[in-house]
């Protein structure tokens, strides 16, 4: 009797020891991949990948919602598995070797004050909603918007014969998104700046809102400023580094500042003018630096440079901590992007205490829609039927998880764009482009007016809620 009782307690005290070891293993994996389930996308996401890892095919979604690839068409599910582990195992990554921890005091607001990284204090995601028809619109006219739209994306000005992308307006899902209004605007805006850094589609933004603001007309109320912020041109150079405008009125300046990787760019030898360019992944461009003081609104962008394309062709070199980087990881294009978007949230985020006027975003990646091809190997984009890939947006998370990854936890807001823009192949500049070689097409950039118009709309709800919520 006491023999079989000693075998009941070793055989249960065995079993105890091997629930408490399981338990233990479980909870060591979870503590080396925290909050794994985070980082994956919900089965309606929009697939879109990090801009050319390393010159692979983007996965995007075709006009029948069907998944491409700039190289063609590939299995979808094979390719959603693909892409997810890519981007959970470059965001655990870059969680590793990110740059300093954030300081306790997260944000220069607190209480009511305080953002939820893609939703606004009102409870309003304006990423969440649909396309609808609007016979009120283009916010202004593309044929007399010279003076702040440049040429070669004014389709008003190209050979483009439809015009009913114009007349799209974005409607949120349960909430009201307040109408942009010029004096609305401008008043919000009194005695403040604000700031567009990085690359084309952020002067893509910027040049919008621009039209928007003016309604294109030129004023002498309307008052070139580029000099107090450097932006001049170089010599021998085409333009400047950027363009700042300051309206009278109301004492508002609206500029925009050219960093298409949103990191420093400093020559590695001054005195030979073939010399390559450390590209500082951990370090923010110098106009951040010297400016943030003076800004009150700034907005945020890079991803489409980020190929070795471009890091070639400019003669970037990449840097981290001052020395040219030996991470293998970090050689990686699209964990080098990521690393950097980390990075310059973290330091904007780190300013924010010393500069509690300012209201930091960053804007989430434009999409492309090129098919059957990239820019450079046939790659097209000729339809022109609104929402033929469809209208709405129901998700709640934003599709780029890089950028929605590195505002969490921080007070910079996300200005979640890339969804509601997925759903607009039918806006971009496509063959009509005055600019390019025959047979290319321009797949990223946007008419204007066009979509754009609708990210500075949002923009402006973000500003009024958070006006309304300090007055």
């Amino acid at each position: 009797m006491k023999a079989g009782f000693s075998i009941f307690k070793s055989t249960a005290f065995s079993l105890l020891l091997i629930v408490l070891v399981c338990a233990t293993v479980l909870v060591w994996a979870w503590q080396r991949t925290p909050l794994l389930s985070a980082f994956l996308p919900p089965d309606s996401l929009l697939q879109l990948s990090p801009e050319d890892k390393d010159n692979q095919p983007v996965l995007t979604v075709g006009r029948n919602g069907t998944a491409e690839t700039s190289t063609g068409l590939v299995e979808a599910e094979v390719k959603h598995d693909q892409k997810m582990e890519t981007n959970l195992k470059t965001d655990v990554q870059i969680m590793e070797f990110a740059p300093p921890e954030r300081s306790e005091n997260t944000s220069s607001t607190t209480g009511k004050e305080q953002y939820n990284e893609n939703v606004n204090d009102q409870g309003c995601n304006y990423a969440k909603g649909k396309w609808v028809l609007d016979d009120s619109w283009p916010l202004y006219s593309g044929f007399h918007c010279n003076k702040w739209l440049s040429r070669m994306w004014a389709c008003r000005l190209m050979q483009r014969k439809d015009f009913t992308y114009e007349k799209l307006r974005w409607q949120p899902k349960n909430c009201q998104m307040e109408e942009f209004e010029v004096s609305k605007f401008l008043e919000r805006m009194r005695d403040k700046t604000l700031a567009f850094v990085g690359d084309s589609l952020g002067r893509q933004q910027f040049q919008s809102l621009m039209c928007m603001i003016t309604g294109g007309k030129e004023s002498h109320g309307v008052i070139d400023v580029g000099k107090e912020y450097g932006l001049v041109m170089p010599h021998g150079g085409s333009r400047p580094n950027g363009w700042a405008y300051w309206f009278s009125s109301t004492n508002t300046t609206v500029l925009y500042y050219w960093s298409t990787c949103l990191c420093d760019l400093e020559p590695i030898n001054t005195t030979n003018p073939e010399t390559d360019y450390a590209m500082h992944l951990d370090r923010p461009p110098g106009f951040l630096r010297q400016f943030l003081h003076k800004l009150d609104v700034l907005v945020l962008n890079t991803g489409h440079h980020w190929n070795r394309g471009k890091l070639k062709a400019n003669r970037w070199v990449m840097y981290v901590g001052g020395m040219p980087n030996t991470n293998r990881r970090l050689a990686m294009i699209g964990d080098a992007k990521n690393f950097t978007i980390h990075s310059i949230v973290n330091w904007v985020n780190s300013q924010l205490p010393k500069h509690p006027h300012l209201k930091a975003f960053y804007r989430s990646i434009s999409p492309r829609h090129f098919v059957n091809g990239d820019w450079n190997t046939g790659g097209s984009c000729d339809n022109t039927t609104p929402m033929s890939i469809g209208k709405e947006v129901l998700q709640d998370e934003s599709s780029d998880y890089s950028a929605g990854n590195a505002v969490k936890g921080t007070g910079v807001k996300l200005l979640d764009i890339t969804a509601l823009s997925q759903l607009r192949d039918e806006g971009h500049i496509s063959h009509y482009s005055t600019t390019a070689s025959k047979g290319v097409h321009d797949c990223l950039h946007w008419c204007l007016p066009g979509v754009p118009d609708t990210w500075n709309e949002i923009l402006f709800a973000h500003i009024s809620a958070t006006s309304v919520i300090n007055s």
